[in-house]
């Protein structure tokens, strides 16, 4: 009798150290999701071939202690999209968004937008905030200016 009860605690110990495991793992994770972006005169620059992989990249920009989350991507047409990882009707919830596939799925209401139908005719409601960049050949540039545009929103 004793040896069934002490299977039954080594296993619960065992479960009890995956289970902390697990959740170190996602948490450590979730701290590496933003890559923290560099100003250069008033821009911010990020190479495309680092796009290329079909991921969405998340970046944070710092202002005056506060950050800013926005993300980049190549979307299947070959365009690149870029939007702040938080919209006009979920923000408050400071969840942002995670992608699924060639979607963008937004944490807090659960709403998806299509990668490739980002950008400025996308607006409003819980679509990513749009933010404008320049396509200059290997690389994109964000404006500090339109960083800064979109501090309302965290």
């Amino acid at each position: 009798m004793a040896t069934n009860r002490m299977k039954q605690v080594v296993w619960a110990g065992v479960v009890t150290v995956a289970l902390l495991i697990s959740a170190a793992s996602v948490f450590a994770l979730s701290l590496g999701k933003y890559e923290k972006v560099k100003v250069s005169n008033g821009t911010v620059t990020l190479l495309v071939a680092k796009l290329a992989d079909g991921k969405v990249h998340f970046y944070k920009f710092e202002d005056g202690g506060k950050e800013i989350t926005f993300f980049a991507a190549k979307a299947s047409d070959g365009s690149i999209k870029t939007a702040f990882d938080a919209c006009d009707s979920c923000f408050k919830s400071k969840k942002g968004y995670e992608q699924q596939g060639d979607k963008m799925n937004c944490k807090n209401c659960n709403q998806k937008f299509a990668i490739n139908r980002l950008g400025p005719n996308a607006t409003g409601g819980c679509n990513p905030g749009y933010l404008p960049h320049q396509e200059n050949g290997n690389s994109i540039t964000i404006s500090v200016n339109d960083l800064k545009g979109g501090a309302r929103y965290f």
